[in-house]
């Protein structure tokens, strides 16, 4: 069930994030739902397995939308890899944990982005608008990050991400 789980958090997300939140974005701003899940199994799961979790969600994500293949699975796996670093040095019972990662992971998944643009067909320039929707987005995946938060811990210690088996 657990992987079952797994698959369709990043399946929902990207279905939410085209179509629901297509219609509440902020100045044209919608929330990377994928990455607030890739970052939060990285935190519970480590670095390696982020990784290849991050890997996975972003090539989905790339297949679905449309976008330069690769991009979105590079950056989402090089930032999960990072977080997941984190997994034993802090406290996850902290909800704050969680919102600030997503913050920061958010802001350096739009880093990695713009790095890969380099080698990529597109060139991205950074200007005052682009920061802009930057931080308008890491602001917004900070905001639906303590909900998702709640929900992730419950459910890998207790629920249906649990290590271990079934329930």
């Amino acid at each position: 069930m657990r992987y079952f789980v797994l698959f369709v958090l990043p399946v929902m997300a990207i279905f939410l994030q085209s179509t629901l939140f297509g219609f509440y974005n902020i100045n044209g701003v919608v929330p990377d739902l994928v990455l607030i899940f890739v970052i939060f199994f990285a935190l519970f799961n480590g670095a390696e397995k982020g990784a290849v979790y991050g890997y996975l969600c972003g090539l989905l994500e790339d297949l679905f939308l449309g976008r330069f293949v690769g991009f979105n699975a590079l950056s989402k796996a090089l930032t999960a890899y990072i977080a997941g670093r984190l997994q034993g040095n802090v406290f996850k019972e902290n909800i704050m944990v969680g919102a600030l990662g997503v913050f920061l992971a958010t802001i350096l998944n739009g880093l990695f982005l713009f790095l890969l643009s380099f080698i990529g067909p597109i060139f991205l320039n950074i200007d005052f608008n682009m920061l802009k929707m930057l931080l308008l987005q890491s602001l917004y995946n900070l905001f639906l990050a303590v909900p998702v938060y709640i929900w992730y811990y419950n459910a890998s210690n207790s629920g249906v991400l649990r290590h271990g088996g079934e329930r």
